[in-house]
């Protein structure tokens, strides 16, 4: 299995346009902000002290969510191109089981995700910092890495539940740019949770990708937080936290990092039965092939 995640490893990385149009949905985001978006916000709460310090991590928090979203789903195209070109048939020939196949695309897509997240947080940080005079903290690192690896685990395991339904390399493109736009609006970061339809909130709210997010934006904005809203009252910072999708509000109850933890460690949970199932029949289907 080590020989097929080391294949699979090289196929994404060498593949130079296949990594830049996996990141545009996250570098859509990142132009968006720069040209229309963080104007809008900073003049909305303009009663906030360093509203652009407080907006920055707000951004890489989203956007790292949307990096986790389309490059796992890029990493794990391969398994539909090696499926319609008879590669997975002639894989399940080998020593290998299928079970360990399928678990080659998945560690694959892991480790590709939790990569291109970092890499997405060290240059928005990077430009933050130079531009915006933003803290790129090292303290946190351990708590990113750590919510970059849950992130890659759940979407990942979402992205293939997606892919049991891809039969064709030419469909590949399409879903790719329905995910890609989506995660934009689902992550928070095209416009913020607050601003939008009570109908569309409760839709995000029953997606992993809010969550995800707002376990970002927790460790990343809590310092800046903290600075900027000490001498506010709690109700503005509330209601800061609520209409951005730094906390989120299911029902009355406002939701810890803990709470937010837990849920997508249940939607991991639901997910994973679902692609068990469902893999059973691509085994079948693949064995007849053989």
């Amino acid at each position: 299995m080590k020989g097929l995640i080391t294949r699979n490893l090289k196929i994404y990385f060498s593949d130079k346009s296949g990594i830049f149009f996996s990141l545009m949905g996250a570098m859509i985001s990142f132009v968006l902000y720069l040209i229309f978006l963080s104007q809008n916000m900073i003049q909305s709460w303009s009663s906030v002290p360093d509203t652009k310090l407080l907006l920055d991590p707000w951004l890489i928090g989203g956007t790292m969510t949307i990096t986790a979203i389309t490059t796992t789903l890029s990493s794990l195209s391969l398994m539909v191109q090696d499926r319609e070109s008879n590669v997975l048939a002639d894989l399940s020939l080998t020593d290998v089981s299928f079970l360990g196949i399928q678990f080659s695309y998945l560690i694959t897509a892991m480790i590709v995700g939790v990569i291109m997240q970092l890499v997405m947080y060290l240059m928005m940080g990077v430009y933050f910092m130079i531009v915006d005079k933003s803290n790129l903290s090292i303290a946190i690192l351990p708590q990113v890495v750590g919510i970059a690896i849950l992130s890659s685990f759940i979407w990942t395991l979402f992205n293939l539940l997606l892919l049991s339904f891809v039969k064709k390399v030419d469909t590949l493109g399409k879903v790719g740019t329905i995910v890609g736009t989506a995660s934009g609006f689902l992550a928070g970061v095209y416009m913020p949770i607050g601003v939008l339809p009570k109908a569309v909130q409760e839709v995000m709210k029953y997606t992993p990708a809010l969550y995800n997010t707002a376990m970002y934006r927790d460790v990343l904005m809590k310092s800046q937080l903290h600075q900027s809203f000490k001498n506010l009252p709690t109700a503005i910072s509330t209601e800061f936290k609520e209409t951005m999708g730094i906390s989120v509000k299911f029902g009355s109850q406002v939701l810890t990092i803990q709470q937010d933890v837990l849920i997508i460690s249940g939607f991991a949970v639901v997910i994973s039965l679902l692609a068990i199932l469902i893999s059973n029949f691509s085994r079948r289907a693949v064995i007849s092939k053989v």
